[in-house]
């Protein structure tokens, strides 16, 4: 209907004004007016300023040659010109080497090798140690103290931990020494794990834990899997329903942290040591104590033990180890 419409008022007005009127895309009115073309496209024919083959060829051989090979285009572009050549333009050179596949990096690139996966295992305490420092909000903004910690990955104790102005290697030092000498740590007995702040690979704490001999590990870049025992003690830190949202002053975050630790330490249940405390873990009592919870269990399940559906309930186990990055789980993945 609209074709007819538009051949009766195509001849008394102009062609867009008719298509204007009826609604129709001009466009679409002429393109239709134009038969469609049977068989192939015709080739395009080259244009007569392109290279022939013997010339591209030519070009290639160019920047491929030593002395080009890893050099930009417009590098090789302007040195030829220096030296009285010309070939070709910078964008048949880019072109040329994008159809025979090698508009890549031409520069000789630095490896790096891959970081090595850190695996420490602990079978108890005071073998593994993990250390972080995190930031504690000051009074004002901007203003924040250093929390350095130090945690025992088999039993979950703080061993140390200090609240700090500011945070450097030095200060690093000094406080890692004063939690191995407080922890009767011999050398060759323990391995001290971190992430790759500054304070972490800085050389006063490099050259202490050589001195004191202690073995050193550090996370893999942008891995913070690799430290998880620090990253959930910050978590269940700041996550502390008691955790202020600013501290008015240092001695405000010291006296906190003194509180928060001695809990942490004496008072939490960890789920991941058997629901023990971890100094209960740390210093050997928590088998007397779950010996305890064992015989409480027993009367309680003598007493009544269709309240246990006839079984004997036992108490959670101790950790036979702790890991970072247990090798015998990645093991079982390859093999499976």
């Amino acid at each position: 209907m609209i074709d007819t419409a538009f051949t009766e008022l195509a001849p008394v007005t102009s062609t867009a004004r008719a298509c204007t009127l009826l609604g129709k895309s001009r466009a679409t009115h002429y393109r239709r007016q134009v038969p469609p073309v049977q068989g192939p496209a015709r080739p395009r024919p080259a244009p007569p300023t392109a290279l022939t083959e013997a010339e591209r060829q030519h070009v290639l051989t160019v920047l491929r040659s030593a002395q080009y090979c890893d050099l930009a285009p417009a590098q090789v572009w302007a040195r030829l010109l220096d030296d009285g050549v010309y070939l070709c333009s910078v964008s048949t050179m880019y072109r040329l080497l994008a159809a025979a596949g090698e508009s890549r990096e031409r520069r000789r690139q630095r490896t790096h090798p891959a970081r090595k996966k850190p695996e420490l295992t602990a079978t108890g305490p005071n073998q593994v140690w993990s250390w972080d420092i995190t930031k504690l909000p000051g009074a004002t903004r901007g203003v924040y103290y250093e929390l350095f910690v130090i945690i025992d990955i088999y039993s979950r104790y703080v061993v140390g931990w200090t609240v700090a102005a500011a945070e450097t290697g030095e200060l690093a030092s000094e406080f890692i020494a004063t939690t191995v000498t407080g922890q009767g740590v011999e050398p060759g007995q323990l391995s001290l794990h971190a992430d790759r702040g500054t304070s972490m690979t800085s050389k006063p704490v490099a050259q202490l834990l050589v001195d004191l001999g202690v073995a050193r590990s550090h996370s893999r870049p942008h891995v913070s899997n690799d430290n998880p025992f620090s990253e959930a003690q910050f978590k269940t830190l700041k996550y502390c329903p008691a955790f202020p949202s600013r501290f008015g002053s240092i001695a405000d975050a010291r006296t906190f942290c003194a509180a928060f630790f001695e809990h942490y330490n004496h008072i939490h249940r960890h789920a991941g040591i058997g629901l023990h405390t971890p100094a209960s873990v740390h210093y050997g009592t928590a088998t007397e104590i779950r010996a305890h919870r064992g015989a409480t269990l027993d009367a309680a399940y003598a007493a009544n033990p269709a309240r246990f559906n006839h079984r004997r309930p036992v108490p959670p186990e101790l950790p036979a180890a702790a890991w970072i990055n247990d090798p015998n789980r990645d093991a079982l993945i390859k093999n499976e």
